[in-house]
C-alpha cells in the first residue's frame, strides 16, 4: 500500500473475493475536508475510500475482468445514510462488493437469485443507534459503462454521478403497514454494530 497505486493495480485482483480483500485493506475516507465523490484514479492516488468510492473501484476491477460495472444503491430514511455496493454475478447468482467501516453492510457471496433478494440481506443490519430499522429502497442495477471512463479517470468531484444514482429507478422494500410493524433491533445488535475497522485520526 506504500507504493503509488493506479488503475493497473486493479488487474491483480481477478476475482470478486480478491477485490473485496483489497478494499478491506484500503483505509476509510472520513472526508475530513468536506464531501468527496472521487473517481477510481483519484481514490487510488489518495489510498483511501468510502462506500461510493469503494464501489467505483470494485466496479472498475470487475470491468477489467470483462464483467459489467454495476452499482446498487441502498436507500434509507434520514438521519441514516444510504449505502452503495458493486454488483457481480457468478452464473445465475448475484453477489456484492462493499466498502464500509463497520462490521455490517459488507461483502455478499454470490448466492442470491435476484437483486431484491440480495438487497433484502442488508435489511436487518441497517438500523440507527436507537434500533430503528431504516432501509426502504434499492436501485435497479446502475450501469456505469453508460458514462464512458469519466468515473474512472476524472479529477473532478463526481457528485453529479452520485445524484444520477440517487435519482435512478428504485424499488420499495416495505409497505406502509410493514413499516409501522417493524420491531427495533435489539440492544445487543446495536452494541455489536459499533465495531469499526478504521479509526478516525
Amino acid at each position: 500500500m506504500k507504493k503509488q497505486m493506479g488503475i493497473s493495480t486493479l488487474k491483480r485482483f481477478d476475482t470478486p473475493q480478491k477485490i473485496q480483500s483489497f478494499l478491506n485493506r484500503l483505509p476509510f475516507n472520513f472526508e475530513k475536508h468536506g464531501q468527496t465523490h472521487r473517481s477510481v484514479a483519484e481514490a487510488l492516488k489518495r489510498k483511501k475510500a468510502h462506500c461510493f468510492e469503494g464501489a467505483l473501484i470494485a466496479a472498475a476491477a470487475l470491468q477489467l475482468q470483462g464483467r459489467p460495472p454495476l452499482l446498487l444503491d441502498l436507500k434509507t430514511v434520514r438521519p441514516d445514510f444510504d449505502h452503495v455496493v458493486a454488483l457481480f454475478k457468478e452464473g445465475k447468482y448475484w453477489g456484492a462488493i462493499s466498502k464500509t467501516n463497520h462490521n455490517v453492510l459488507r461483502y455478499r457471496d454470490p448466492i442470491y437469485r435476484d437483486v431484491r433478494e440480495l438487497a433484502m440481506s442488508y435489511f436487518n443490519e441497517y438500523f440507527l443507534a436507537d434500533g430503528t430499522k431504516t432501509l426502504r429502497k434499492y436501485s435497479k442495477p446502475f450501469d456505469l459503462s453508460k458514462y464512458g471512463t469519466v468515473w474512472i479517470d476524472s479529477k473532478e468531484n463526481l457528485v453529479w454521478l452520485a445524484h444520477k444514482l440517487d435519482k435512478s429507478p428504485h424499488a420499495n422494500i416495505l409497505t406502509p403497514k410493514q413499516v409501522r410493524n417493524l420491531r427495533p433491533a435489539d440492544r445487543i445488535e446495536v452494541n455489536a454494530s459499533g465495531l469499526t475497522e478504521w479509526k478516525r485520526r
